[in-house]
């Protein structure tokens, strides 16, 4: 097995934290308005027509238009008709470089043709799903457990919100505590009790609209990167239920937005152990991209559950699922291996394990293993992280610039870097204002990335796969030097 990782030299977090404290204490620098607007007229009016009449379509009969939050983008979302290594091509027949890698999982690049000729064959023999066992079922999950060295068992399921829910109740049942505890500003999934204290760390119940209060009593949330604030939590929690579980998302909350010591996540696990809880790693981006073994193997830390992704399936449907020791995984098998010591834990999934999934990600895995491509995706993020530098300081802009191997953060408005102080209840508002407006100009540069062939993850955060070269990296670089020549102090009335 691919024993090399993505990550070659890990960031100096308090510094990155510095220079984004610095700006959010800043004034807003993002695309002049006279400079959106022309995208807006030239670019989107005029060669984005098709897409522009099937959004307006599509938004009498899908809320908002589309399916998917990662489809949203400022002016109208763009209609995608083709993906293949590190380009997209649109409705209207514009290219693009592909940075939003479909949210992730597609470490290889787009539609690799050793997969795709996988799937086709198991399309012409078996179709997509039968609701029994297929071989895949176990080479996938093989795989997974011979490469993360924590994984003795995996259970598949359909996306990694499902999986943050089955982790929850199995860690209940195996500890017989009552509480969640989750790094605040981090995302979990949907679910009603982890969506407590996300993006925003302090956020508490702010964010979690629809979901009624009383979801919360048995979720709490600590301080990114603060050791002192989880124990508080994980010491009060013994006298009121104990607690189940702690959920980390292992490079920072948000897929690393805001960044962790290098050492930290050893520091969760070392307080998991004194209290009792386990210890869940949240690798849906982080897995079988930082490495084959996981940011878990990178960081050196043995979680007892982990989740992971899109990436199981290789991008295709029915991605998700939770690998564990088998005395934790044990409870989403009782019954159903002839034991009944132990109670099952309630969780379902007609579609999930699919033989079109397990084929997918089985082969991916394969494929991902056998070219070092978490390691070239690295090099290429290093490459495009190490470029936009430069450019941030050629045109004297205060943007954050950095990395966690091919996840890479390019942060104009600091949005996801706020959060709430509870103790001062009267800042909540404005806190909650400045990330909505800052939101906004996060979305105006996304347009202006789009407009020039580059497409991101909400114009903040870019994915690099192994389908990248230099040569490609220098033509993006190239084309956000175009956008950053137009970048100025903007008036938002924060």
């Amino acid at each position: 097995m691919d024993t090399r990782f993505a990550i070659q030299n890990y960031h100096d977090a308090q510094e990155v934290t510095r220079q984004l404290d610095e700006l959010i204490r800043k004034p807003i620098y993002s695309i002049r308005p006279e400079k959106l607007q022309a995208y807006e007229e030239e670019y989107y009016e005029k060669k984005c027509q098709k897409s522009k009449s099937m959004i307006k379509e599509a938004r009498e009969i899908i809320p908002g238009g589309v399916q998917h939050n990662l489809a949203f983008n400022y002016p109208f979302p763009l209609v995608f008709t083709k993906a293949q290594d590190a380009f997209l091509w649109d409705a209207d027949g514009n290219q693009y470089l592909d940075f939003l890698q479909a949210g992730g999982p597609t470490v290889l690049g787009s539609n690799p043709p050793a997969v795709r000729a996988q799937v086709k064959e198991l399309l012409d023999s078996c179709g997509p799903s039968t609701g029994l066992f297929h071989e895949f079922e176990y080479k996938l999950a093989k795989k997974i457990a011979d490469s993360v060295p924590t994984v003795d068992m995996f259970r598949m399921l359909n996306s990694g919100s499902e999986s943050c829910m089955a982790a929850c109740r199995v860690a209940r049942l195996a500890t017989k505590h009552k509480n969640i505890v989750k790094m605040g500003g981090a995302y979990h999934g949907w679910s009603d009790a982890l969506a407590y204290g996300i993006r925003v760390p302090g956020s508490k119940f702010t964010q979690a609209n629809g979901v009624p209060l009383y979801m919360f009593r048995h979720t709490q949330e600590f301080f990114p990167n603060d050791l002192a604030s989880l124990e508080r939590i994980l010491f009060r929690n013994r006298f009121d239920g104990g607690t189940a579980a702690v959920f980390i998302e292992p490079v920072g909350p948000e897929s690393g937005t805001r960044p962790l010591d290098y050492d930290f996540n050893q520091g969760v696990e070392r307080l998991c152990r004194k209290y009792g809880a386990l210890l869940i790693f949240d690798e849906v981006v982080t897995g079988f991209r930082i490495g084959m073994a996981g940011a878990q193997g990178f960081f050196g830390v043995s979680p007892d559950l982990t989740i992971f992704g899109k990436v199981v399936a290789g991008g295709y449907p029915g991605a998700g699922g939770v690998g564990g020791k088998k005395e934790y995984m044990k409870y989403l098998g009782a019954g159903l291996d002839g034991s009944h010591k132990v109670k099952k834990a309630l969780i379902g999934g007609t579609m999930a394990a699919t033989p079109l999934s397990c084929v997918a990600g089985y082969y991916t895995l394969e494929e991902i293993d056998r070219t070092n491509a978490c390691q070239k995706a690295g090099e290429m993020g290093d490459l495009l992280t190490k470029g936009l530098q430069e450019l941030v300081k050629k045109h004297d802009l205060p943007f954050v610039v950095f990395n966690q191997g091919s996840i890479c953060h390019l942060d104009n408005a600091g949005t996801m870097h706020y959060a709430i102080n509870w103790t001062k209840p009267w800042e909540i508002p404005s806190v909650l204002k400045a990330t909505n407006v800052r939101k906004k100009e996060m979305e105006h540069m996304g347009a202006a990335y789009m407009a020039e062939g580059v497409v991101t993850l909400a114009g903040s955060r870019l994915y690099t796969s192994a389908a990248y070269t230099p040569e490609l990296i220098q033509d993006a670089l190239d084309r956000f030097d175009k956008v950053f020549a137009n970048c100025a102090k903007v008036q938002t009335g924060e």
